[in-house]
């Protein structure tokens, strides 16, 4: 959590970077960890020591690189609910990179969908989910469309032996 604050700061007050330290980590629910090691947090808790990170400077803006990866469901809604705590207790604006659509849906007031380096679609909730554009339909879904599996098999990227979710269909 310090990180930041060493390479942008001179620290002369050691007492009051552990103090903001203290502070911060309370912020995402970890008061009382400031001495523990990565190697002893779940990646839950690992996930709010970096959110605790990037928060350290009270930045006015904050990119999140996919922050519910490798969580189970639960676990990534507690960071969600955090970033949306975050969001509304320090007023920053938050950006985040994400596949998982449960998410998006949670704390985004506007969502941009890219394909390809291109926008296809940007709106609020609603309009995502209703968007006419396929290839926005297919990402929400998770489903592969036809056109796309055939050119997976034909690149040899996927074979007709491997089971595909509709297999398993009635």
């Amino acid at each position: 959590i310090t990180f930041p604050i060493k390479q942008h700061h001179k620290i002369t007050n050691w007492s009051e970077v552990e103090e903001l330290v203290k502070a911060k980590l309370a912020m995402v629910g970890l008061d009382g960890f400031q001495q523990f090691y990565p190697a002893n947090l779940s990646g839950g808790q690992r996930k709010r020591v970096a959110l605790a990170r990037a928060i350290a400077l009270n930045p006015e803006v904050i990119l999140y690189d996919e922050p519910t990866t490798g969580l189970d469901p639960i676990r990534a809604d507690i960071i969600n609910e955090l970033i949306l705590k975050l969001q509304r207790e320090l007023g920053e604006t938050t950006v985040v990179v994400t596949h998982d659509m449960t998410s998006a849906y949670k704390i985004a007031d506007r969502i941009i969908m890219l394909h390809n380096g291109k926008i296809i679609a940007d709106g609020d909730t609603d309009h995502i989910r209703n968007h006419p554009h396929p290839t926005v339909q297919q990402f929400i879904s998770g489903q592969v469309s036809e056109d796309d599996l055939a050119v997976l098999r034909a690149s040899g990227t996927i074979t007709q032996a491997q089971f595909l979710p509709r297999d398993f269909e009635e």
